[in-house]
């Protein structure tokens, strides 16, 4: 996440106002109106994870290193067009590829292992989406379905067939997981609709009309999207453990030639403590901690003691600096590079 209040951006809606004109309507989506909680339902076949992300960039062999010395992934394939990184059991959390620039080019979702790829992508295919059907595309995965959101980015959904079950890397960061990925985009309200109609992902909180916070499993967010000029990579965040995993992977940064660009502090939205830092690549990662988990029966998350809300519900947030950082500090100007 990340809004320094110098962005020419449009005024935050505010606090406690109807979620409805900006948040787009979704599949057993929840919304808050007047301060009260709806929901609508259907039987649409949902995303339950955020599996990998793909980039491309100029220099593969650099950014590998930078995953695997500093980051903390395991490598566990390399081929003549990839080299596939992973924190513990999927095969693949990071899959990097050589192009002209930087850039996250795919995004891969598992559903659930009851789901039907075959009934998901016929859904696809109903919002008028052209799709593809690809046999072992990529190791461990036998069936997937691809197809384009609207900035350009491929989804790969499929079913998990088989696990690694690799253990966690004995040197570096090593985060728990791929968190989520956030991207820039011209509209941002039919990006949201997008992930929300299509893929069934939940609105988890917006600032204002400008900046949404998606989810499609328990943490806050998975997908961030933020509209400016420009269709681009935000950032990827990967988790850790606590504060302490955080400082120990701030110093870690440091003592390899990694300046933060912003934090360490709290987000307001999602709650989650936050370092940010600029990988080889030119690309921005997020190492967060204490993020956010949804009860989604019960429409809040789970209560913390930093909270400002009792209950913490799904909201549109003004554009207030502790939207950005509880703690106070704003993000530089950098953020948006």
């Amino acid at each position: 996440m990340g809004a320094n209040f110098k962005f020419r951006i449009p005024d935050a809606a505010q606090r406690g106002a109807a979620m409805v004109d900006v948040i787009g309507a979704g599949a057993l989506q929840s919304l808050i109106f007047n301060g009260k909680q709806a929901t609508t339902e259907d039987h649409m076949i949902r995303v339950k994870k955020i599996a990998h992300a793909v980039y491309e960039m100029p220099d593969v062999d650099k950014q590998s290193e930078y995953y695997t010395e500093v980051i903390g992934l395991a490598p566990t394939d390399k081929s003549k067009d990839a080299v596939y990184l992973a924190s513990t059991i999927d095969h693949h959390s990071v899959v990097l590829r050589k192009g002209s620039q930087a850039k996250c080019v795919r995004l891969g979702f598992q559903i659930g292992p009851d789901d039907d790829l075959g009934a998901f992508e016929k859904q696809i295919q109903g919002h008028g989406i052209k799709t593809q059907r690809r046999k072992d595309p990529e190791p461990t995965i036998a069936d997937m379905v691809t197809f384009e959101d609207p900035k350009g980015t491929v989804m790969e959904v499929f079913k998990r067939d088989a696990f690694s079950g690799q253990r966690f890397a004995t040197k570096g960061i090593v985060p728990h997981k791929l968190g989520h990925v956030a991207f820039f985009v011209t509209d941002v309200k039919r990006v949201t609709k997008f992930y929300c109609d299509v893929l069934g992902f939940r609105e988890s909180d917006w600032m204002g009309d400008f900046f949404s916070f998606l989810r499609c499993g328990p943490d806050h967010h998975t997908i961030n999207l933020m509209q400016i000029d420009a269709n681009r990579h935000f950032h990827t965040a990967f988790e850790l453990r606590d504060w302490a995993h955080l400082q120990t992977a701030c110093d870690f940064l440091s003592l390899n030639g990694y300046k933060l660009i912003w934090g360490p502090g709290r987000h307001g939205i999602g709650h989650n403590l936050f370092a940010y830092h600029r990988a080889p690549n030119g690309l921005i990662t997020e190492l967060f901690a204490e993020l956010d988990q949804v009860n989604e029966e019960l429409g809040y998350f789970e209560p913390r003691p930093w909270h400002r809300d009792h209950p913490q519900k799904p909201k549109v947030w003004p554009k207030d600096p502790s939207a950005a950082n509880l703690w106070g500090i704003m993000p530089p100007d950098e953020m948006m590079k």
